[in-house]
């Protein structure tokens, strides 16, 4: 099994179990759940409302992936876990 951290609340998952957030380079694409063939810097979040607010407050999400993060990024976020809820 491969274990990744949360960047929200720091617990260590499955990387199945996470949302993958890969920014592909510093400057231009921010991919949600890219698969392996994506590269670039990613950060994982647990699917949950609380890991994806507290990823933005601090800029958390902008650290781990030293790469600015589009506030619209948030919503898309948000977007996939009502996604995830619904299968």
């Amino acid at each position: 099994m491969n274990y990744r951290k949360c960047v929200g609340c720091g617990i260590v998952k499955d990387k199945k179990a996470l949302i993958k957030v890969t920014a592909q380079n510093p400057h231009k694409n921010i991919v949600i759940n890219g698969n392996s063939k994506i590269f670039g810097r990613s950060a994982y979040l647990c699917y949950n409302n609380i890991c994806i607010e507290n990823a933005f407050k601090k800029d958390r999400l902008k650290k781990v992936l030293k790469a600015p993060v589009p506030q619209e990024l948030k919503g898309k976020l948000l977007n996939e876990l009502r996604y995830s809820q619904n299968k």
